[in-house]
């Protein structure tokens, strides 16, 4: 099993291949998921539920059934306090709130839908249920995030943030999907619901200006004076998501010079070049997915973008042109920890497995504690909240960090406030993101990094999700002797779901995707590309043998 790069990757996809709109919502609403196929069934990953109606993994049902579960939940955790909901671009993201809202007006909780109908991007949730629970011992507020993140326009996707403003950890998304699963098999018959025209107007039912709200607060975060003075010259693509029109408020309201190069809003997302197997992902992280912004890369002083419900981030440069994210991450590491003397002098540094060994150095130069965690978000959410950690950030291009005056900002991923930090780094510095891992590399060395996504059928995805080290029986990697091979994240000892293998000169790891039929396999060389070339080689020969099913003798 190995990456095929499609020749597709990287252009605008003809009008035949572009996800049929009308066919996707006739099955989502049509389409019962038959609770014994367990590809049918709620299932939770590292973000929420995720599928598409055309294969019955995202229909009317799981989100009846999910909602139901969850309000059964907060009854049950004493949540008493509004519920934020907030829904992306993708195309079943509106009828899946629709039918949320539904569940939710039926169960007589409170509901805080956005002003006008707004998008709402993931951060913007996150910040109004912090903003909301400041202060408060009870009557707490969580949230709703109806968005599959950067996946394909098929896809489907449902969230939840408990009080906290983070993703939920795996106690509550196991109970909830384990209620909802049950519910399905009873065809529903527990769930509370209401026509969505009363649901609309109840009583339980408030509008909330998460756009207002966010972009007001977002100067306790962004050093947006530094930004104006030095008068650079900002683009922003949102990639067609939640954000869309946050951006132009934020340029307003702080003076800057940022142009919008992409209002458009369309669900098929035809204005998108697709990614590295010919299909479309909002992921601003892919070169391929990125050529439109990239294009433009000599028009401004830095260029960022933002995945689908705007928790992701992507960097352009004139230097560099798309900054790799471990190589944004590392300098925004770098920048922060020296540039915001308010911050806790023990807050450290929160980081997953699969990231750059670069960040390790850069924690380590700033006499910081590296925080190492598995793959998903939640693992820093605690951490965020109550200042211990700085920043999290995962190699997927997700992050956020403290206010400027280190209290938490939000738990889950920013991708707008990512990506306005490139232009503050920019403008304190005089030099760009991109220069500034050069200068990082002079210092540290050079670091050569890759991610592969390979297929996997479901057998072969939880062959690798038990993977343990008693199973890899080498003993070198790329020409060294292995000196570590994890199961484990060396930061809080959870299963990293998959395996870490290092050497002197390098590592990887390799894990399922918990939202697509692919694995994953990230490596790492200390020597370069060569280097690195063999070790993914061999990494993937070693997976491969590890998870595929052996014969019988």
């Amino acid at each position: 099993m190995s990456q095929i790069i499609s020749p597709l990757a990287g252009k605008s996809l003809p009008a035949a291949k572009l996800v049929d709109i009308q066919g996707l919502l006739a099955a989502y609403a049509d389409l019962q998921p038959d609770p014994t196929v367990p590809a049918q069934r709620v299932a939770f990953g590292t973000s929420g539920h995720r599928g598409t109606s055309f294969d019955g993994s995202f229909n009317a049902w799981h989100v009846l059934a999910i909602t139901q579960a969850l309000c059964e939940y907060r009854k049950g955790k004493g949540i008493d306090g509004p519920l934020f909901i907030g829904v992306d671009t993708h195309a079943l993201s509106k009828p899946a709130f629709d039918d949320a809202l539904e569940v939710l007006a039926a169960n007589g909780v409170q509901t805080m839908v956005a002003r006008g109908g707004e998008f709402t991007p993931t951060p913007a949730v996150s910040h109004a249920i912090l903003v909301y629970n400041r202060g408060r011992s009870s009557g707490l507020a969580d949230g709703i995030v109806i968005t599959p993140s950067h996946n394909p326009p098929d896809s489907g996707g449902f969230k939840y943030n408990p009080p906290h403003g983070g993703p939920a950890d795996a106690d509550i998304t196991g109970w909830v999907q384990e209620r909802a699963n049950a519910l399905l098999e009873g065809g529903l018959k527990e769930v509370k619901r209401m026509a969505l025209a009363r649901a609309r107007k109840a009583a339980t039912t408030h509008e909330h200006d998460f756009l207002g709200a966010y972009v007001a607060d977002l100067g306790n975060v962004i050093d947006f004076d530094v930004i104006r003075s030095a008068g650079l010259r900002l683009g922003v693509d949102p990639l067609g998501g939640a954000g869309v029109h946050y951006w132009a408020q934020i340029a307003e309201r702080y003076q800057l010079d940022l142009t919008v190069v992409n209002t458009e809003v369309d669900p098929q997302f035809a204005f998108m070049t697709a990614d590295w197997d010919g299909k479309i992902r909002m992921d601003p992280s892919s070169r391929y997915a990125m050529q439109g912004l990239i294009g433009l890369k000599d028009h401004y002083d830095i260029a960022f973008a933002c995945d689908t419900d705007h928790d992701r981030h992507g960097i352009v440069t004139p230097s560099s042109g798309l900054l790799a994210p471990n190589h944004y991450l590392s300098v925004a590491i770098d920048y922060l920890f020296q540039h915001r003397p308010q911050w806790s002098a023990t807050a450290a540094v929160g980081k997953t497995v699969v990231s750059s060994t670069m960040i390790d150095r850069v924690a380590s130069r700033l006499g910081r504690t590296l925080f190492e965690a598995p793959v998903g978000f939640k693992w820093f959410a605690a951490g965020l909240f109550d200042g211990s950690l700085g920043l999290g950030c995962e190699e997927s291009a997700g992050a956020s960090f403290l206010r400027r005056d280190g209290r938490v900002w939000t738990t889950d991923k920013d991708g707008i406030a990512a990506a306005l930090l490139s232009a503050e780094i920019t403008a304190r510095s005089g030099r760009d993101p991109g220069a500034r891992y050069s200068e990082l590399c002079t210092e540290f060395g050079e670091f050569f990094a890759d991610r592969i996504d390979a297929p996997a059928n479901t057998a072969q995805k939880q062959a690798l999700a038990r993977l343990t080290p008693k199973q890899i029986v080498q003993t070198e990697l790329a020409g060294e002797p292995i000196t570590s091979v994890i199961d484990q994240a060396p930061g809080n000892h959870a299963a990293i779901g998959g395996i870490k293998v290092s050497a002197k000169s390098g590592w990887f790891a390799a894990r399922p995707s918990g939202t697509e039929d692919i694995y994953k396999i990230y490596a790492e060389s200390f020597q370069g590309d060569a280097h690195l070339r063999r070790l993914l080689a061999e990494a993937q020969r070693i997976v491969d043998a590890a998870i595929e099913p052996k014969e019988s003798s």
